[in-house]
């Protein structure tokens, strides 16, 4: 009887081990249908599995196909699984998720194994990741919640793998994971930690980015490099235990000292940043216009718009480099002129107008606007802005962390020269390069289409256009070089004018193409006269100036404030056989999805005939080989050694313009070969910050370096097809342009300094 006894016993404990197994299974069972018929919950709907939530990234793209920068709440831009390097998709599966393609979204084994030996790992699949990431969020305290969240994740986890391939699932992945450093998906950090495209990550890097998905907080490259690495070690192990690698490779790659690329994407760096800044303007009046099919704008921040812009990156990055170049050069010698200067960085005016001139620079100032904005009072704002504190301020050399007060970081800022840069292609209106500032992060006005100075003697070709397409002059048509006086009340003006040399020189007869070469003043008066003013501003607006030019004598000598930007449009117009193309930054706008939103095409409009053109070609051909523009030759040796890259001995026919107003508060020149068209000003953030003397002063040694350097790297780019050649002489062309009296080698060694225009 007891032998019975103990056996019922055994069988009572057997059934209640299964009772409580099979009811462990069956509540589990019923929790997972509970759960995925929305009972615990509301789950993402087809729709939302279909197009889950997430902001992506709008992508600049470069004429060349290069990205050259985003506009994102998130710096995400979602590629597709074959644009993955198969290292980093080994890497992924053999370190998260090693039956990745054996289960359907959840691994009983490992959550068995997790619930057993905790500790152990293996309980969340790569899909059950994605559905935490996409649908079910941060992990919750609470067990009971947390519970509730793993059935969640289990059911999103199937329709995941129920709808999706087990690549499209590894790049949905991937695409969405943070990495950090505004590096969000694995598109932008690829780019930003090794600075490249996804498909040509090596192994190592791809175990480093893998590694991160452990906690890319704690793993984060820029500051625990050392946990990084040995993160990466252990990536490479799964690896090598998962078969993907040898033992061999495994020990090999642990050894490679561990390094990134960084190339941080935020709007303060990389390439075109001021011309992104101007986009972005564009873009937001766009999306006011051209809304979805629902209805609703576009957000540039969130939507994944693809915009194709007509900047070329290789052309971009060249510019760039050369205003760097030479500006940081030409700043050394400015530098040391304000050695000798004691109202530093301010010339010809009075202590009270360089206050007025410091306080208003504080006024608009993020700073000062901060304060404002949290309810300081005058008192207290100055006080803040004479209390020294700790900050990060530019140099040429790199950034500088220093201690100032920000009254006089402001100062110190004013010292530093400013620069601008724009290349159109004429036939196209195509804008290629744009740079609007020396560093955007430091300095945010913009100097292509925001800023307007001066011009100075820029302009004078528009006056010289007018009168060769009116009266049909010739470049060799002569005129005499002695004083002009304009009489008051002609044109409304309030009395007489009578512009004068700079270099006071008078005397005998110029020929036009000597007058436009030697920048001549008496010959500009004398010419606006003949043709009136009212008929150079027609042509100048019709050539792409938009900005109101009164109709006054002195806009001959540059009188008149105009954009960088309408400068190099206007100029484009001569080397187009005088057809206006109106200039491009768009060629089309697409949607997420490929979908083309609008396409862009060029406005043209005839300005001149051809053969006028062509002839101020050949006027501005002067300036470079007889004129201030002769220093791009390299016959000629008389520069001051100021200058990177000199001599730059270019051979090929060149149209070209120097320009310098008023005590050398502007230097420009504008460049021209067949098919480019480039501009470029320097100067001083106010007009009393300049140069004291025309030799470092002047447009030739300020600006025309500039344009020399890039042009020496876009020729040695041969990708590029810059045209070296001869512009292109009209058939029908009968107005006499060889009219040289001297050899371009005897007028070499005549050439004056450049005259500045008042």
């Amino acid at each position: 009887m007891k032998t019975k006894k103990k056996t019922t016993g055994f069988k009572k404990y057997i059934k209640w081990f299964w009772g409580i197994v099979l009811g462990g299974f069956s509540i589990l069972v019923l929790l997972f249908l509970f759960t995925s018929w929305g009972f615990l919950g509301a789950l993402p709907t087809f729709e939302e599995l279909e197009n889950p939530e997430t902001n992506l990234a709008t992508e600049v793209i470069s004429i060349d196909g290069k990205t050259i920068g985003k506009y994102a709440t998130e710096n995400r831009t979602p590629i597709h699984y074959k644009k993955l390097s198969m290292h980093l998709v080994n890497a992924l599966v053999a370190t998260e998720d090693e039956r990745f393609y054996e289960h359907s979204g959840i691994d009983f084994k490992g959550t068995a194994r997790a619930i057993l030996k905790p500790g152990s790992g293996g309980a969340s699949t790569i899909t059950q990741q994605l559905a935490k990431m996409l649908f079910t969020g941060k992990a919750s305290r609470n067990i009971f919640m947390r519970v509730l969240q793993k059935m969640k994740e289990w059911v999103v986890a199937t329709k995941l793998e129920s709808q999706y391939t087990k690549q499209e699932i590894i790049a949905m992945y991937l695409n969405k994971y943070d990495f950090l450093n505004q590096a969000v998906g694995i598109r932008s950090a690829a780019r930003i930690y090794f600075g490249k495209e996804p498909k040509d990550l090596n192994i190592e890097e791809s175990a480093m980015l893998v590694g991160m998905l452990k906690n890319s907080s704690y793993f984060n490259p820029l500051r625990r490099k050392e946990k990084v690495n040995q993160r990466r070690k252990v990536v490479l192990l799964q690896m090598n235990r998962s078969g993907f690698i040898t033992e061999q490779e495994k020990d090999s790659l642990q050894n490679i000292p561990f390094k990134i690329n960084y190339t941080p994407e935020s709007h303060s760096d990389g390439y075109a940043t001021y011309f992104r800044t101007y986009l972005q303007k564009f873009l937001r009046k766009w999306v006011h216009s051209n809304p979805k099919p629902n209805g609703e704008e576009y957000d540039i921040f969130k939507d994944g718009l693809k915009i194709y812009v007509t900047i070329d990156s290789r052309m971009q990055q060249y510019a760039e480099e050369a205003v760097k170049e030479h500006m940081a050069n030409l700043q050394s010698f400015f530098f040391k002129e304000q050695k000798k200067n004691k109202t530093a960085p301010f010339y010809d005016i009075e202590k009270n107008q360089i206050k007025g001139i410091l306080d208003r620079a504080k006024k608009n100032s993020e700073r000062y606007k901060r304060l404002k904005k949290a309810g300081k009072s005058t008192k207290e704002i100055e006080k803040i802005f004479n209390k020294k504190t700790a900050m990060k301020v530019f140099s040429w050399k790199g950034d500088i962390d220093t201690i100032m007060t920000p009254n006089d970081s402001i100062r110190y800022y004013k010292y530093f020269l400013r620069s601008g840069m724009v290349s159109i292609e004429p036939q196209t209106g195509h804008i290629k390069a744009w740079v609007g500032g020396i560093n955007n992060k430091h300095f945010k006005y913009e100097a292509v289409e925001q800023q307007k100075r001066q011009v100075g003697s820029t302009f004078k070709p528009f006056v010289y256009a007018t009168a060769i397409n009116q009266l049909r002059l010739s470049p060799c048509d002569e005129f005499p070089n002695t004083l002009y006086t304009i009489p008051k009340g002609k044109y409304s003006i309030p009395k007489a004018w009578t512009p004068e040399n700079s270099n006071l020189k008078y005397g005998g007869m110029l020929t036009l193409k000597d007058g436009l070469a030697g920048s001549v003043n008496t010959m500009s008066a004398r010419l606006i006269d003949k043709v009136t003013p009212e008929n150079v501003v027609r042509l100048a607006k019709a050539a792409g100036i938009e900005t109101d030019i009164p109709a006054n004598p002195s806009i001959a000598l540059g009188a008149v404030e105009l954009s960088l930007l309408e400068m190099v449009s206007a100029y484009s117009t001569f080397a187009n056989k005088g057809l206006r193309v109106n200039p491009m930054i768009l060629t089309r706008i697409e949607d997420k999805n490929g979908t083309v939103l609008q396409e862009f095409t060029p406005q043209t409009k005839e300005v001149l005939s051809e053969e006028s053109a062509y002839v101020i070609l050949d006027l501005l051909q002067g300036v470079t080989q007889s004129g201030s523009g002769v220093r791009l030759r390299s016959g000629y040796t008389g520069y001051p050694k100021i200058v990177t890259g000199f001599p730059y001995k270019f051979t090929n026919e060149i149209a070209g313009k120097t320009g310098t107003t008023q005590n050398q508060s502007d230097g420009w020149f504008m460049g021209i070969v067949p098919n480019l068209a480039t501009g470029v000003w320097t100067g001083g953030e106010d007009r009393s910050i300049h140069f004291p003397g025309i030799g470092y002063g002047q447009g030739a040694t300020m600006s025309l370096p500039s344009w020399a350097l890039f042009m020496q790297k876009c020729y040695a780019d041969k990708t590029l097809n810059i045209s070296q050649e001869n512009f292109e002489k009209p058939n029908n062309l009968s107005i006499n342009i060889k009219c040289d009296k001297k050899s371009d080698d005897d007028k070499k060694d005549e050439i004056p300094e450049e005259d500045t225009d008042f």
